[in-house]
């Protein structure tokens, strides 16, 4: 097999995994579900889906470790004590460019 076959491979087994797993929830949970652990779980799935994608690339975003943790620990900050998203933006940009240029 040749590469382009190959990465129609893996495009295909990708598809049919991410198809997976979005069917068969729809089609094998018919009632309402009334456990609060379960809906408690499944509640906060999507923040810590996003969280997961989100640390590892603030982090390794910069061309410094320093750099990504000194703006990752101020977007929390800043989030924390404003919760506006522009604000963590703007802070977390500032932060990367002031590591960098005291590096």
């Amino acid at each position: 097999m040749s590469l382009g076959q190959n990465t129609y491979i893996y495009l295909l087994v990708a598809a049919l995994t991410i198809y997976a797993i979005r069917a068969l929830p729809l089609t094998l949970i018919q009632r309402e579900i009334s456990n609060p652990f379960i809906r408690s779980f499944l509640y906060y799935v999507p923040y810590v889906t996003l969280a997961v994608m989100a640390v590892p690339a603030i982090i390794t975003a910069t061309s410094s470790l320093l750099s990504g943790l000194v703006a990752f620990a101020v977007a929390i900050a800043v989030a924390w004590y404003s919760g506006n998203l522009f604000k963590v933006a703007l802070a977390s940009c500032a932060a990367v460019y002031l590591v960098e240029w005291l590096l």
